[in-house]
């Protein structure tokens, strides 16, 4: 969208608010400002002729998501460069410093799907005693950003925890009873190692 004031383009995202609650991603972004977090610059409601409120955020713009980035090198059957990666990655994990510091907010939604150089969408945030998960999901995203596709490809849950332990290695008994009690079937795939995986990336 275009502001009519300035002229400028915006990144408007339209919600559907529950008139019982504040909505916790507008009470999130509200606390922030970082270069490496897209900038909140205004919102508002809006509602329909069935009477449904929407809320409506008006962020900065970024043209590109990183999943469009690599899919510009991936048809173009080339790796996206070594500088890149790391400029991307520390932008990522600049914002994450930061939130997880500041407002003390875990993302838990950090992908190349939904984010850009700047970190945005903070419908799934919220503020937790540990920010593991996303330390674990920009590391993945580094590693798509390496690989040209995702470290771990699975189509289900099943399948995708599969694939984890196809290069984490498997995981203990008590491990898998804490993931699920009722899980008695210790068949794992044996785990390759990480020069397997990132052999064209390191020296020989």
């Amino acid at each position: 969208a275009k502001c009519l004031e300035t002229r400028e383009s915006v990144a408007i995202k339209k919600v559907l608010q529950d008139r019982r609650y504040k909505n916790r991603e507008l009470q999130l972004m509200r606390l922030m400002d970082h270069p490496n977090v897209v900038y909140l610059k205004h919102c508002f409601f809006s509602t329909t002729s069935r009477y449904e409120l929407f809320l409506n955020l008006v962020m900065e713009y970024v043209p590109e998501t990183l999943y469009q980035v690599l899919k510009h090198y991936t048809i173009s059957n080339q790796r996206m460069p070594f500088f890149n990666v790391k400029l991307y990655t520390y932008q990522i994990f600049r914002g994450l410093a930061y939130i997880h510091t500041a407002p003390g907010v875990c993302h838990r939604d950090v992908d190349p799907l939904t984010q850009q150089c700047n970190l945005c969408y903070f419908g799934s945030a919220k503020v937790l005693y540990t920010s593991s998960i996303d330390i674990w999901s920009a590391g993945c995203v580094l590693a798509e950003l390496f690989l040209g596709q995702p470290l771990f490809p699975g189509e289900n849950s099943v399948d995708q925890l599969v694939e984890i332990i196809k290069v984490l290695s498997t995981p203990t008994r008590e491990e898998i009873r804490c993931m699920n009690p009722n899980y008695t079937d210790f068949r794992f795939p044996q785990a390759h190692s990480w020069h397997k995986i990132f052999h064209k990336w390191m020296p020989p």
